[in-house]
């Protein structure tokens, strides 16, 4: 059993967040686009893809995978190489710090092989200009020499599939983009699509659970895989403990209310947010770096990570003088006041 002393639980719906329980736990990946549950139309077209590729036995087109973390991008990657049945190579552009680094990995591959990077929007120009030639000639363009007496030679490689994953396609440069042939975005999943993705990590886990309480895990999980298979695992903990290999509704109702994870899927630091800008900043409109300095975040953070979900939620919005909560809000958080513009006096139920 996992230790919950050593357990840090205060970012279990933390999406872009990976912890090593998440690593441990890569028998929950689907293999096979059979197993992929969600994403219909990404699955449908790239299913095509693949199949007219190994008719031609031609290297599948490059792809870019866009969407917020924890929606199965590295997963779908893995699975199109399996697809096909040829090599997986995986990196990340923060890893790859100087041109030879992608030269190493490029001059070892085999013909198809599938090359994921993730956080694709991070490489660094230099980088990111050998891998253009790299993507279209199948070649890699390498300095000789030094000075007056330096020249360029281009190396051949193996055709291959580049698998590019990002969360923020706006920072993705228009030259790289142009290059890939096909550029998904995934979308959050819908509450039976996750119910349906927990009762088949529970299979996996060896452990029963009602399809009430699967149902009502996915409501709580923001849409996210990642977190539903995270969440699913501390509902395992606590029924083990009990002494019970069956996950039920009071399970997972009580699990939650440990977890401090609301019926909609937030967190403190969500709460937090709201209440700092309705007790603080009466109901808002604040700035960006106020709010983060207020709650303890970066502004990353807070952008990137807390504020796209409550503005789904509709709890949040961002005006050009700043953010607002909503009326939304003060109902989630039951409090009393003036939702319109905020007054700063509000008071709990």
């Amino acid at each position: 059993m996992e230790d919950f002393d050593n357990t840090d639980f205060s970012s279990i719906v933390r999406a872009d967040i990976r912890n090593s329980f998440d690593e441990q736990d890569n028998k929950l990946r689907p293999k096979m686009l059979k197993d992929f549950l969600g994403q219909e139309a990404i699955k449908g077209n790239l299913s095509t893809f693949i199949e007219a590729a190994k008719q031609r036995q031609e290297p599948l087109d490059h792809l870019l995978l866009i969407g917020p973390p924890g929606l199965g991008k590295t997963t779908l990657a893995q699975i199109t190489a399996n697809e096909l049945g040829v090599d997986f190579k995986v990196t990340s552009a923060p890893a790859l710090e100087k041109p030879k680094d992608l030269a190493g990995i490029l001059s070892t591959i085999t013909e198809r092989t599938v090359f994921f990077i993730d956080e694709i929007h991070r490489l660094k120009p230099a980088i990111e200009e050998m891998l253009y030639i790299a993507m279209e000639d199948y070649e890699l363009d390498w300095i000789i020499g030094q000075g007056a007496a330096a020249r360029t030679v281009r190396i051949p490689i193996p055709p291959f599939t580049l698998v590019g994953a990002t969360t923020k396609a706006g920072s993705v440069s228009s030259p790289l983009r142009s290059r890939f042939g096909f550029i998904p975005r995934f979308e959050f999943y819908t509450q039976e699509e996750l119910a349906k993705i927990i009762i088949r990590s529970a299979g996996i886990l060896d452990v029963q659970i009602e399809k009430d309480a699967a149902l009502l895990l996915a409501q709580c999980c923001r849409g996210t895989p990642r977190v539903a298979n995270r969440v699913l695992r501390r509902m395992r903990d606590f029924a083990q403990v009990a002494g019970s290999n069956v996950i039920t509704v009071e399970t997972v109702d009580e699990g939650l209310k440990k977890l401090d994870i609301d019926e909609i899927g937030l967190e403190k630091a969500d709460r937090d947010i709201l209440l700092s800008i309705i007790r603080n900043f009466g109901g808002g409109p604040v700035g960006a770096e106020t709010l983060a300095i207020s709650i303890g975040e970066s502004i990353d953070t807070l952008e990137d990570y807390y504020e796209p979900y409550l503005i789904q939620c509709g709890l949040l919005q961002r005006t050009p003088k700043g953010r607002m909560a909503t009326a939304k809000a003060y109902e989630h958080l039951k409090i009393e006041g003036d939702k319109t513009a905020g007054d700063g006096q509000g008071t709990l139920f």
